[in-house]
This record gives C-alpha cells, structure tokens and sequence, in this order.
C-alpha cells in the first residue's frame, strides 16, 4: 500500500546525526556501532532505501532549528539568526538531494498530482516526494525570513517545539502566543502556509484557536485519553481540529504511545509496546470524530530516538506495511485504510492547495 508519512526529520538525521540516508539501513547502523554521543546510535529505522522498500513514497520532512535563551536548559542554539543558518543548511540538503535525483519537492497541486502518478508508473525510478516543513518557528527572525522560506518550498509550520519559544508555548510549557505569535499566525494564513499545531501547549493552542482561521492539521499527536501527557492532545483539542477539517498523524515514539515510560529504562518489549497501539490512537481519533477522514500516519521516526524508542514489532520504518492488516482486524473497511495510509493527507493538501 502506498503510505504518506505527516514527519520526518530527515535533514536533522543528516546533518546533525552524520546519516547518509542514501546507505542502506545495515551499513548506517553499521558505521555507528562505536559512537555514544547519541542514545540511538547504531538503532535508526529510516533511511531512503527503507522508505522505498515500505512504498512510502511521500513525506512531510522537516527543517528544525531552536533558539534558546541563556536561562533554558533545553538545548538549541543562542540566536535566532544561528538557527535560521541551521535550517538553511538543512534546506541544502534536501535540495542536494534532489540534484542526485534521490527526492523532489511538493509545493503544489501540480506537482502533487504529478507526483502521484510518477509513483503510480515507476516507483522504483521515481524520486521521493517530500513536503517542507518548519518544526518550531524559532529560526523565523522576522516576516521576511517566513517569506523567504516560502519561496523555497516552506508549506507547513510549527509555531512551537518543546518548551518556551519566541512566537508559542510548546510541550512541557505553559504560555499563549502572544503579540509576535499573532503576528506569525496572520502570515502563515496570508501565504496559505499549513498551521502544524503539534506540540502547542494548551493555552497557545485555544488561543490561536481563536484567531486563525487557516489550514490546520497536526503532523503527529497522539490522544491524552490514551497517554496522560501535555504533548498529546485531549478529547476537546481532537475534536476542535475535526471541527477544522484537520488531519491528525499518529506517531511512533514509545514514550507516547503506551502510559508510564520511563525514558532510557523503558524498553519496547517490556512495555509491550507495538504497532497494535498505534492502531488504538488510530481508532481513538476514528471514534471522535465518526469516521477514518481525520487521522494519518505521522511516524516522527528517527525524531531523536530509534529502535530503543520504537514499536518493538519494527525493525525499519518499511513495516508499516504491517499496519494496513492490523486496521483491517479491528474490522476497517479498504476505503477507510486506504485514507488512513495516505489519502487523507493527500485529499487535505489538494484542498488547501486548489
């Protein structure tokens, strides 16, 4: 089956984590076995040759860059202005990887439908289609800076990541958006950028609720009712974003998708943790809303975590092939897994990009 994933942090693996994606999965754990700067070294699932293997033939990837004041203790970098420089070298990446004929780009409806087909035709020929995406909005320095992103493919953003940023209040924060957030939201609506509201806190979340009135969707969120955690989103929040034609992707970080993790004790297998409870945050958001035309696929996989953070059941990003077989035990219909994979996404950028 064809499977749109809604995040990626391809670039970051890259660039950051020295990954050549083109290696096959083997040689990239491989060539890792010595390193212990990164607890999931020597364990990544995603690479370009897996995401072929599993048909996974588009993807949301993501630039992402925080910016952090001296007090914090998360890290990023100390000035807007450094964070923007990262994204830009993420950005190059990507378009390295289009000069090798390995990705391309999605900015539009043209080039989605094109895309579509291509794949259709010749998947093994084909390149990967990716969607750009900012993950936190810290590296915006200004307006120009979100204007000039879009000129170079930007379609969807984050106001937030984790913790207090410049323009929201993101996981493990409390905080609105204040007057610079305002101001972001009404340019992301002004040049019909996709709102990514992941990792907004709650009261950044309702309160841009109440002043954009743009495309919305959430890359990958998982249900609190499932997870009782501030990064995921409640009954109330999952409903509001129905309500907005949204599309949730449901991801595949352990920590939230079973209750009680502890990060670096936890394991997947003591955890009991599979790609069943993807399946249950799945048909969380499916009973919420009455119907499969509101959830996806948004694995985060690779997000700073592998295979000691993942469904114990994947070995690479490839087996969500798995998933269509477990939705069709718990009784959804072809049509319904079908969305579920892919065209739900799809259908929701055709209608924000007409």
């Amino acid at each position: 089956m064809f499977i749109f994933d809604a995040h990626l942090d391809l670039a970051m693996n890259a660039l950051e984590w020295n990954r050549d994606l083109r290696w096959p999965i083997d040689e990239i754990r491989e060539s890792e076995q010595a390193l212990t700067d990164k607890p999931d070294r020597g364990l990544n699932t995603v690479c370009l040759p897996e995401l072929r293997k599993g048909n996974i033939g588009l993807c949301v990837a993501t630039q992402i860059a925080r910016y952090v004041k001296k007090s914090s203790t998360l890290p990023g970098w100390n000035s807007p202005e450094q964070a923007w420089a990262q994204t830009q070298g993420q950005l190059a990446w990507y378009q390295s990887m289009e000069a090798a004929g390995e990705m391309i780009q999605i900015h539009n409806l043209q080039s989605l439908n094109d895309h579509l087909q291509n794949w259709e035709n010749d998947s093994l020929n084909t390149p990967l289609g990716y969607i750009l995406s900012l993950e936190g909005a810290d590296s915006i320095v200004s307006v120009d800076h979100l204007e000039k992103s879009y000129e170079g493919g930007l379609r969807a953003i984050g106001p937030a990541h984790y913790g207090p940023g410049t323009y929201a209040h993101g996981t493990d924060s409390v905080g609105g958006i204040g007057v610079k957030g305002r101001a972001l939201l009404k340019k992301i609506e002004e040049l019909n950028l996709i709102l990514d509201a992941t990792h907004l806190c709650d009261l950044s979340f309702w309160e841009t609720m109440k002043v954009y009135d743009g495309a919305v969707w959430a890359s990958h969120n998982n249900c609190r009712s499932l997870v009782d955690h501030n990064r995921q989103f409640s009954d109330e929040q999952l409903k509001e974003l129905i309500s907005r034609k949204a599309v949730i992707g449901v991801a595949l970080d352990a920590w939230m998708m079973v209750p009680h993790w502890v990060r670096g004790k936890s394991t997947p297998e003591a955890m009991g943790v599979s790609l069943e409870q993807m399946v249950d945050h799945i048909d969380h958001i499916c009973q919420l809303a009455g119907n499969a035309k509101h959830v996806g696929v948004g694995t985060d996989l690779d997000g700073a975590f592998g295979k000691e953070q993942s469904p114990a059941d994947l070995d690479t990003i490839a087996d969500l092939q798995k998933v269509p077989q477990l939705l069709t035990k718990r009784g959804y219909t072809k049509e319904a897994i079908d969305d579920i994979m892919h065209q739900n996404f799809i259908e929701f950028l055709r209608r924000v990009w007409e």
